[in-house]
């Protein structure tokens, strides 16, 4: 079986509502270069502030 990892050495990125950094999580494992932001609020956040623009 294979030895977890660490969680520092996940991948990061920066989310595109916020600015702040986030983690990889298990449940981006298919689809992380498609991911964006951070939480479900941002992404919200991020999809109000293109519709008034």
């Amino acid at each position: 079986m294979p030895r977890a990892r660490k969680k520092a050495d996940l991948p990061e990125k920066i989310c595109a509502a916020c600015g702040r950094p986030f983690s990889w999580r298990k449940k981006w494992r298919v689809d992380w270069n498609e991911v964006k932001t951070c939480s479900e609020r941002c992404k919200r956040a991020l999809r109000t502030r293109r519709r008034s623009a």
